[in-house]
């Protein structure tokens, strides 16, 4: 059945207009669940989702994932959309950006990032985002931003960085944003920033610093004097209000309005006490250098290698690099520790703790010897010890713990001495007590052995508990008597008699020959 001119005419104008009728996907089956597809936008904002949804048709160009819950960029969940231009990802819980974490969106001109969890930025984080314009990194938790972080953004416009945590903005931080034209460092924790960290802001149009705790010293006397000579355009009536947190005497004052000699720096002193130590193979040892200034300096152990054939060697900064040998300064405390664990001969030589601020910088040599003695001796052998030792013994582990190892060696030895007296003292006592039991049971017993002894006391009856406070040296059993009840009349001495004591009293009392008292116990 052939179709009317009318009909036919109708058909294709339906098909011209099909492309152009709006809230109808490119693809109807290619819309992730749950989420909302339209022209070349996909909606997945607050649907609680842990990953990026899979099945987002290749040529989305505006994607919206905010409000969700995720806190990983899986590896490869974005790279089939290379077309993307817009892309939010603000108030998730990102933690962290994986170097080339947007290496295929090479179209991308926004990204969202606000209000997540991102605590430091990669240098490779941003690679292949040739194209984008606008950076939201604003209401994380960034406290540093380190050399070459925005390398790869040749072409961005606006960076929103207020409402983190930043203290610290390195001289190469920005560099390669020659087309930045807004910066927002807003509501951070800078406390100064360096002229060279915003030279290569060329096109700088608008910058925002307000709500820093600012330390007005010499290290910020360039910032006042560059507002007031032409980086007035570049601020408005409000972020001009650069206010001063510290010194105190500045507190609360307006960096314009501070006169250029009231910023002012101390430089540093050091000190490293003592100058010259001596350490035992196998230690630990740690070594603290304080230092002084203002502001507070930045404190850095480095180790002064020895020349070779007169030619100094370059020197080797201490920051946590190879085992055994650590170092780092601090900004807030002004003194950094020197730590050496297991000391070996090649720890032995000259260091130097070196302490900066914007005043200046000031050295201190510290000298470390090393006692090889305790080496030679282990390498000399015993000419008592097999030089072999059997198969399936276990190795003798040395004597001590850790903590006896990192003492003194003088300190070990008085240590050991005091132990072996200590020692001997007990071994003598055992034998003297050993001796005195022998004797006792070699020797005879006396006359009175067995008998009852009577303790001449007066003063009433006893308790079991006192009579046993009462026993003589030799163990014997001992009672009070009472004089005021004598129980035989007293015998005249001319009266006594001549024959043997009756025979109750061989075994019994021992009283005196002339008077008997009662006995109370």
């Amino acid at each position: 059945m052939a179709l009317g001119a009318p009909t036919l005419l109708l058909l294709l104008l339906g098909l011209l207009l099909l492309p152009l009728l709006p809230g109808l996907p490119p693809r109807a089956t290619g819309c992730p669940a749950a989420c909302r597809c339209y022209s070349a936008t996909v909606e997945c904002g607050a649907l609680r989702l842990r990953v990026v949804p899979p099945g987002i048709p290749p040529g989305t160009q505006t994607l919206f994932l905010q409000d969700n819950s995720i806190a990983h960029l899986e590896q490869g969940s974005l790279a089939p959309l290379a077309a993307l231009r817009h892309l939010y990802l603000h108030n998730n819980t990102l933690r962290a950006l994986e170097s080339g974490a947007f290496r295929a969106q090479p179209r991308l001109l926004e990204l969202a990032l606000t209000g997540n969890r991102l605590r430091g930025l990669r240098g490779g984080a941003f690679v292949g985002l040739v194209q984008l314009r606008v950076l939201y990194l604003a209401g994380n938790q960034l406290a540093k931003l380190l050399d070459f972080t925005f390398l790869h953004l040749p072409r961005l416009q606006e960076l929103h960085l207020q409402e983190n945590s930043i203290e610290l903005l390195e001289d190469q931080a920005l560099a390669g944003l020659s087309s930045l034209a807004l910066l927002d460092l807003s509501r951070n924790q800078l406390g100064t920033i360096s002229k060279e960290a915003l030279q290569p802001l060329s096109s700088l149009q608008v910058l925002r610093l307000t709500e820093n705790p600012w330390r007005c010293d010499c290290a910020l006397h360039w910032l006042g004097s560059w507002i007031k000579e032409g980086g007035r355009r570049l601020l408005s009536s409000r972020d001009k209000k650069i206010t001063c947190a510290e010194p105190p005497r500045l507190a609360l004052q307006s960096l314009l309005e501070v006169s250029g000699g009231s910023l002012i720096c101390i430089p540093p002193s050091v000190n490293v006490e003592p100058p010259e130590l001596t350490a035992n193979l196998g230690e630990d040892l740690q070594v603290a250098c304080q230092a002084s200034g203002y502001p507070q300096p930045l404190v850095v152990w480095r180790k002064v290698p020895q020349p070779r054939d007169g030619k100094p060697q370059a020197q080797a900064q201490l920051e946590g690099g190879a085992p055994g040998l650590g170092g780092h300064g601090t900004r807030d405390t002004g003194s950094g520790m020197l730590f050496l664990t297991n000391i070996t001969l090649a720890h032995a030589g000259k260091y130097e703790c070196e302490a900066a601020n914007a005043g200046g910088k000031a050295r201190v040599p510290f000298h470390l010897l090393v006692n090889a003695s305790r080496q030679q001796s282990q390498q000399l052998p015993d000419p008592q010890v097999p030089a072999t030792r059997p198969v399936g013994h276990e190795p003798q582990h040395e004597a001590g713990s850790m903590a006896f190892r990192a003492l003194g060696l003088a300190t070990q030895t008085a240590i050991t001495a005091a132990i072996a007296l200590l020692a001997l003292t007990a071994l003598l006592l055992a034998a003297m007590i050993c001796r005195r039991r022998r004797r006792r049971k070699k020797m005879p017993a006396p006359s009175g052995e067995g008998t009852l002894f009577v303790n001449d006391y007066s003063d009433g009856p006893c308790t079991f508990a006192q009579l046993e406070e009462l026993r003589d040296d030799h163990g014997h059993e001992m009672f009070v008597i009472d004089r005021s009840k004598p129980l035989f009349p007293e015998v005249l001495p001319e009266e006594a008699p001549e024959h043997n004591p009756p025979e109750g009293l061989k075994s019994g009392l021992r009283l005196p020959t002339r008077v008997a008292y009662e006995i109370h116990c």
